[in-house]
């Protein structure tokens, strides 16, 4: 059963994705600078910087960056590009902005705010909204034109995609009867990232909500674990983990409408990634993907591949047909969907009020014939 309207609708909205996604790979970057922050889902190797980081929270090693140029893993948890890089690449960029932490010394950092830096990996949004904010002062005073500065800040893209982890660690954690509280905190913080970015030049913000985490092949292993089964949805994941990403959904909306009414030229694009994962579930095959294997990592082994990617690991044969790379990340080719459909999604169904083209001037969304 399709979700909305049935297997031609689906059909159009595809081909439409795909059509405006082409369109959108600018010879010219349509935006001056992305910044990317967020957690390990568009990390682009900040992580292999991090000493404190064991090799669970690594991807320097294969099989990670089996179909990325050269085979090689960079840090991206992925075979191939992850998130940020796809929407970077629709904007016109060859791939995300390099990692924070991959420029060495003032010179390169302070360089680098011109095009772009990716602030995402496993530290906290608050320390990463931090190293942001600090590098945007600096980088002001020693510029001889201030208002040029500001100026780039407010066209440029600010790409967020943060809160999975939160909801992971609550529930490894078992039942619990402060679920309000949990969210309601959650929303809270990222309010104030957003405040603290907005009083440091930025005004187009790109949110990704968390999407249903309890589908990950790591939390599927949870769910089915026969020594302490879990409720389960109708899609077969952990239905506690997926119904608090769902409330998540509606309190970032709020949050976000009552932010551009209060700061003045405040822009956004809030994803849906609920119900992007509910329409690749239900119709894993379209005219422009055909996911065959929902549920089990390419990379990993064990029950639903959830054991984790290593070099010894198990390793499909076939990443496009894999919506799951590894126990908790996407494939390439899934990323590459979600990506068209936060720059494009003509529809309002997937992103919200507008979609990324919109959000950075590109003009209004093609309508969808749903008659086709």
């Amino acid at each position: 059963m399709a979700i909305h309207g049935g297997a031609s609708w689906l059909a159009a909205v595809s081909l439409s994705l795909l059509a405006l996604a082409l369109q959108g790979a600018a010879a010219e970057t349509l935006v001056p600078a992305m910044f990317v922050f967020g957690d390990s889902t568009v990390d682009v190797g900040n992580n292999n910087f991090l000493e404190r980081c064991n090799v669970s929270c690594k991807a320097n090693y294969p099989h990670f960056g089996v179909d990325y140029i050269d085979q090689a893993p960079t840090g991206r948890f992925s075979n191939g590009y992850n998130l940020a890089d796809q929407l970077a690449q629709l904007l016109g960029f060859a791939e995300s902005p390099p990692p924070l932490l991959s420029l060495s010394n003032a010179t390169s950092l302070i360089s680098r705010m011109s095009t772009g830096i990716s602030f995402a990996h496993v530290v906290s949004m608050a320390e990463q909204v931090r190293n942001f904010t600090n590098l945007a002062r600096l980088w002001a005073s020693g510029n001889d034109n201030r208002s040029s500065a500001a100026d780039l800040l407010s066209q440029s893209l600010f790409f967020i995609s943060t809160g999975s982890n939160d909801l992971f660690e609550y529930a490894d954690i078992g039942p619990q009867n402060n679920d309000t509280e949990l969210l309601q905190g959650l929303v809270a913080s990222y309010a104030a990232y957003l405040k603290d970015l907005y009083s440091a030049g930025a005004k187009r913000f790109s949110v990704v909500s968390t999407s249903l985490v309890g589908c990950c092949p790591s939390q599927l292993a949870i769910a089915h674990d026969p020594s302490n089964p879990k409720g389960i949805d109708k899609y077969g994941c952990f239905a506690a983990l997926n119904n608090l990403s769902g409330q998540l959904y509606p309190m970032f909306d709020a949050m976000l409408q009552g932010l551009s009414q209060e700061l003045p030229g405040m822009n956004y694009s809030l994803v849906n990634s609920i119900k992007m994962a509910e329409w690749v579930f239900e119709s894993p095959a379209t005219p422009t993907y055909n996911f065959t294997v929902l549920d089990i990592a390419c990379c990993g082994g064990g029950q639903f591949g959830a054991d984790g990617c290593n070099s010894s690991a198990p390793l499909c044969p076939n990443r496009s047909n894999h919506l799951f790379w590894d126990d908790y990340h996407t494939t390439e080719a899934a990323s590459r969907i979600a990506a068209s459909m936060i720059f494009s999604d003509p529809t309002g169904l997937f992103v919200h009020p507008i979609n990324v083209h919109q959000l950075v001037g590109g003009g209004a969304a093609a309508t969808v014939d749903n008659t086709i």
